[in-house]
């Protein structure tokens, strides 16, 4: 309760003498011999039951209550629906180089229930096969998966989608063999934005293009980024080429959903647009803010949010503090909160499956590290694993020529992730899947 709040004091007893007395109460009558008799035998009886009743409610009540009880609170530990690495007792603070080491390939026999619910999309890129074969292998608990294929460039006058030889189409039959997945490969938008935002045909080309390879590739969609290149080309700062740009996403937006494709169920293009987390707590004129996010909104089917890379080599530290993705969503949505449950049921909360090892004395630098390399780094320097709470993420120190701090996610800090994500009522975006260690797909 706020120190500030007034309480009211608790109301005075009257100390008043009472207005009425109650009379004294008048004598039985007296009873004869026999009648007394007679109560005397029910008042045995009646201490006899008195004394029977509290036994069979301790002998056989209470435990059948306890029985019923204990099942209610502790089955679930025994629940064989209950995910390998919860079974194991594995997504906790405490856990050892040794239990990730010996169980990191183990995942539960049934590969195909989804324990989170809401949609999941998948990172795979061409530079990791990994993540090819993981994306059939748990098909079932992806709902969007993004190969990161394709460039749309600059070519003089002309644009250019760049990236189709790295479409795997006998990959993708057997993504749709397996499961309901949509595929939407990500699209990066470097093409000189002066070049087409400013002009009608030269934005409709470029959304011919896309649309045109969708319909060839036999695509669900795609994953567009344009934001971080369009900062960096320094247009965000003006309010009209800002507007521009948002105009352009509406309007490839709108023709996408125009189009219609026919698998299991007919279903228009989707759109997922990839956005950026601010990086202090104020949004700067180049952040994607609140009110981009709402204007955005009826165009769109997702956003991407990029809620990872926290901390860098020049400033080593947790990938992606669970404190900062909180306030990260909160400045997405800004003041308005009535409609802030239908906004980020849209938005796929970003999780790393990559870590980082940053050399501290001796040196500086460090950069990303994969699940094999953390492994490696596990075998060789047999390490204690430290629980950050602040930032919700495990970490450990090693030394060779230099001192080293290693942050890579644990079944804990994704949980943790997965459960932020099920209180905005979002889903999760995972850069990128082939990154990540096998278990981690347990908790999905």
């Amino acid at each position: 309760m706020p120190k500030n709040k007034h309480v009211p004091p608790p109301p005075r007893r009257s100390r008043a003498p009472p207005r009425y007395t109650r009379p004294p109460p008048t004598p039985p009558p007296k009873e004869s011999s026999h009648r007394r008799s007679t109560t005397s035998t029910r008042s045995t009886t009646t201490t006899k039951r008195c004394r029977i009743i509290p036994a069979i409610i301790f002998f056989i009540v209470l435990p059948f209550i306890s029985a019923y009880l204990y099942r209610k609170l502790y089955a679930s530990y025994n629940d064989t629906s209950l995910p390998y690495v919860y079974k194991q007792g594995l997504v906790k603070k405490d856990v050892t180089y040794q239990e990730i080491i010996i169980e990191n390939a183990k995942v539960s026999e049934d590969m195909s229930s989804r324990r989170f619910r809401n949609p999941v999309l998948a990172y795979v890129t061409p530079w990791n096969s990994k993540g090819y074969d993981l994306a059939k292998e748990f098909n079932s608990k992806i709902t969007h998966i993004s190969p990161v294929w394709y460039d749309l460039k600059s070519q003089g006058i002309e644009y250019v989608l760049e990236g189709r030889h790295n479409v795997d189409k006998g990959w993708i039959s057997d993504l749709r063999m397996k499961g309901q997945a949509l595929i939407l490969p990500r699209i990066v938008l470097e093409a000189i934005p002066l070049d087409f935002l400013k002009k009608k045909k030269e934005r409709a080309k470029v959304i011919d293009l896309i649309i045109a390879e969708c319909k060839e590739m036999d695509f669900d969609g795609i994953v567009l980024e344009s934001w971080s290149r369009w900062a960096a080309y320094g247009i965000l700062h003006d309010a009209k080429m800002r507007n521009l740009a948002l105009q352009f996403i509406k309007k490839l937006g709108q023709e996408m959903h125009s189009v219609v494709v026919k698998r299991s169920t007919e279903r228009n293009l989707q759109l997922v647009y990839v956005i950026g987390p601010p990086r202090t707590d104020r949004l700067q004129e180049y952040d994607f803010g609140p009110e981009d996010f709402r204007s955005l909104s009826n165009f769109v089917d997702g956003y991407s949010l990029m809620t990872y890379d926290f901390s860098n080599p020049q400033n080593p530290g947790p990938n992606a503090p669970l404190v900062w993705i909180r306030s990260t969503m909160k400045l997405l949505l800004g003041t308005h909160e009535a409609d802030s449950q239908n906004l980020t049921q849209k938005v796929f909360l970003g999780i790393n499956f990559y870590g980082n090892d940053y050399a501290l004395q001796g040196g500086t630098g460090g950069g990303a590290i994969l699940g094999r390399d953390y492994l490696s780094l596990l075998e060789k320097h047999k390490p204690q694993l430290k629980w950050e709470k602040k930032s919700g993420e495990h970490f450990f120190f090693y030394t060779d020529e230099n001192q080293h701090v290693v942050f890579y996610p644990s079944l804990l800090s994704i949980a943790m992730r997965l459960d932020e994500a099920r209180s905005w009522g979002a889903g999760i975006s995972i850069w990128e899947i082939g990154q990540g260690l096998d278990y981690f797909f347990d908790l999905l």
